[in-house]
């Protein structure tokens, strides 16, 4: 049985599901980000237990179709953007998520529009953003080395674009040292 989860969307949220799951008797067979497969049928007592406890941890457990296809969607964007930066450094976006989801892109992105009420394309950014934002803090690369690595043709345009979102320059926000990261299930 697949479910889809809602705000998984780092290891150690993978980590977490895996053992409510555990927890529970539901050992997964496959676990991903926003993804649990189980080789047991749930019953509807034991969904709303499940429920109950992946909520507890700031999860949710989606039903609908729609809803299923926009965490898939925002699942390979994280991916693409945090996890396959070797492989996708000068990808297009919209072949990686078509291949991804095996589906038309023009069909995805006016779905993730009506649903979200933003574009994938700015929902890239703007994990692109929050991601530059933690390699700020980090500084342990320079902006040229972080635009190399989010795919940016240089470190200006990553500044317009940066400045574009936060309204402060990449330098800037490295001054001020208060944390202004915004957690990837909230962007």
């Amino acid at each position: 049985m697949d479910f889809y989860i809602k705000n998984m969307v780092c290891n150690r949220c993978i980590i977490v599901v895996q053992q409510v799951f555990d927890r529970l008797g539901y050992p997964p067979v496959r676990i991903a980000l926003g993804e649990v497969e189980t080789a047991k049928l749930l019953t509807d007592e034991a969904l709303t237990e499940l429920r109950k406890n992946l909520n507890g941890f700031g999860f949710e457990l989606i039903d609908d179709t729609k809803s299923q296809l926009i965490e898939k969607i925002k699942t390979a964007v994280i991916e693409m953007i945090r996890y396959k930066k070797d492989e996708n450094i000068k990808v297009n976006h919209s072949a990686y998520i078509e291949s991804v989801l095996n589906r038309d892109y023009t069909y995805l992105s006016n779905l993730f529009s009506e649903v979200t009420g933003v574009t994938i394309e700015k929902y890239i950014i703007n994990q692109k953003i929050e991601r530059v934002k933690e390699l700020l803090v980090y500084d342990e690369l320079t902006l040229s080395e972080i635009a190399f690595e989010l795919g940016y043709s240089s470190a200006a345009y990553l500044s317009v674009q940066f400045k574009k979102v936060t309204g402060l320059t990449p330098g800037h926000f490295k001054q001020i040292k208060e944390n202004k990261r915004i957690p990837l299930d909230k962007v």
